[in-house]
C-alpha cells in the first residue's frame, strides 16, 4: 500500500544535527495520520507522500522547516517561590505561573484554552530566588538531518481521520509533549513532564 491521504504510517527514524550527531534514535517507530494533519514536518511528509514499505531517505530541514529560529523573547526569569520544589535544571513544564498565585505554589498555570498553543518551558538556571525559563524548543535554531524508513503503511480508520491522529498514539516532539486533555490537573502534567513519565510508544514526530 503506498502513503497517499488518510493513511497511518510507522517510520523509523534517526535525528542528528547538521555534523551527524546523533540527538535521537529511538527504537519504537515514530506513527502519524498522512495528509496534512500536522503529524511531522511538511518537508518530510512530501518527501514519502506515493511511497512504499521499505523506503527510505536522508533530508535535512533547515530551522524555518523544523522548530524555528531561536527566539530570546521567549526568555523568562520569574521568582523561585511561584514553582514546586523540588527544582532543577532541565525539567520542563506547559504554560507559566500564575502572576497573582500565592507563594509556594504547587500548581502551574496552563496558558489560556483559547490559545492555539501552549509553549513548553524549559528550566535552564536555578538561583535562590529566581528561575530562568525558556520557552524556544530545544532544537530551534538547528539544522536537523532525519533518515526515516517506512515500516508500515495501514488505511486509516474513520474514526482516527476525525480525531486527526493515530489510535493510541500521543503526540510528542521530541519527549515534549504537545497538548493534552485538560482533565489532569496542572501539577500531574509538571509531574509527568518533569519526571519524564510523559513519554509514550507508539510515537509521532512534530
Amino acid at each position: 500500500m503506498k502513503i497517499e491521504k488518510n493513511t497511518v504510517v510507522s517510520l523509523r527514524y534517526k535525528l542528528t544535527d547538521a555534523q551527524n550527531n546523533v540527538i535521537e534514535e529511538p527504537d519504537s517507530p515514530m506513527v502519524y495520520l498522512h495528509g496534512g494533519y500536522e503529524g511531522t514536518f511538511p518537508k518530510i511528509e512530501a518527501l514519502l507522500d506515493g511511497q512504499n514499505i521499505g523506503f527510505e531517505t536522508t533530508v535535512q530541514l533547515e530551522p524555518t522547516e523544523a522548530f524555528g529560529e531561536y527566539n530570546p523573547e521567549l526568555l523568562k526569569i520569574e521568582p523561585r517561590t511561584r514553582f514546586p520544589e523540588p527544582l532543577e535544571v532541565g525539567m520542563q513544564f506547559e504554560g507559566v505561573p500564575e502572576e497573582d498565585g500565592e507563594e509556594d505554589v504547587d500548581l502551574l498555570a496552563a496558558e489560556d484554552e483559547d490559545d492555539e498553543e501552549s509553549l513548553i518551558y524549559t528550566v535552564t538556571d536555578v538561583a535562590d530566588n529566581q528561575v530562568v525559563l525558556d520557552g524556544n524548543h530545544p532544537l530551534a535554531g538547528m539544522a536537523l538531518r532525519f533518515w526515516v524508513q517506512v515500516q508500515d503503511v495501514r488505511a486509516a480508520s474513520d474514526e482516527e481521520i476525525a480525531n486527526r491522529h493515530p489510535a493510541g498514539a500521543e503526540s510528542f516532539t521530541f519527549g515534549m509533549p504537545n497538548e493534552e486533555d485538560g482533565d489532569e490537573s496542572d501539577a500531574d502534567d509538571f509531574i509527568s513532564i518533569a519526571s519524564g513519565t510523559g513519554r509514550s510508544n507508539p510515537r509521532t514526530l512534530h
